[in-house]
């Protein structure tokens, strides 16, 4: 992998994973019997996940530790990576004399239909946020595609006055369409191609996978709706 990834300079970039990355073979990593034939490859591996994850909370302790912050949550695909993000953060804020007590909410974003993003984005359990109003904001999300529907949310959170809005994005995908908007706090940058593992589904399969992978043409095909 070493040859098909760079280090981006500074926070936002996070590793840059080339065009050309192949991925791993299955035949590397377990992956549930369920979904044989379904994936291309082991795209970023469990593991790897997790050591970015924990590089990720030591950015987001040097940049906010003694704030208060609330973490928003989106559902579904964020939850694992929020689930891990705040594990570490709570496990460095023990051991540290930087601590940042926290509060977690969630909301849910779908905007999907089979492989394919719509404009037609629907926000649950953000009509009202006015508890914002003043506070210090971490979204999690797990990806941000073309970037347009975190510009949605950040607009409706911004309309309830909170004091600081910071964003950490798992993986941030090249497209064609993207707006050239980076979150604060990026794991790793890649090619546009349709991933899920690691709670990321498509037509909610594949969230029990704990790797990213690429989905194969006839897992769309058998799971298409």
């Amino acid at each position: 992998m070493a040859d098909n990834v760079v280090q981006s300079d500074g926070t936002h970039g996070g590793i840059v994973i080339r065009d050309d990355w192949p991925g791993y073979s299955l035949e590397l990593f377990s992956y549930p019997a369920h979904y044989s034939g379904d994936l291309e490859c082991v795209y970023v591996p469990h593991g790897v996940i997790m050591d970015r994850t924990e590089r990720l909370a030591r950015n987001i302790m040097d940049d906010l530790g003694d704030h208060d912050i609330v973490v928003l949550c989106v559902l579904k695909g964020g939850y694992q990576f929020c689930a891990d993000l705040v594990d570490r953060i709570k496990a460095l804020s023990r051991n540290s004399n930087h601590t940042i007590p926290m509060r977690v909410h969630f909301i849910r974003l779908k905007s999907y239909l089979n492989d394919q993003s719509t404009e037609d984005l629907h926000i649950l359990g953000a009509e009202d946020l006015s508890f914002l109003s003043g506070k210090n904001v971490l979204i999690v999300e797990a990806i941000v595609d073309t970037g347009k529907t975190m510009k949605t949310l950040l607009k409706h959170v911004e309309a309830f006055g909170p004091k600081m809005i910071k964003v950490a994005g798992l993986l941030v995908k090249r497209t064609p369409h993207s707006l050239a908007w980076l979150p604060d706090y990026v794991g790793f940058e890649i090619p546009n191609r349709f991933v899920v593992g690691y709670a990321l589904d498509y037509n909610e399969y594949f969230r029990d996978l704990n790797h990213i992978c690429v989905i194969s043409e006839s897992g769309k095909m058998k799971y298409k709706i």
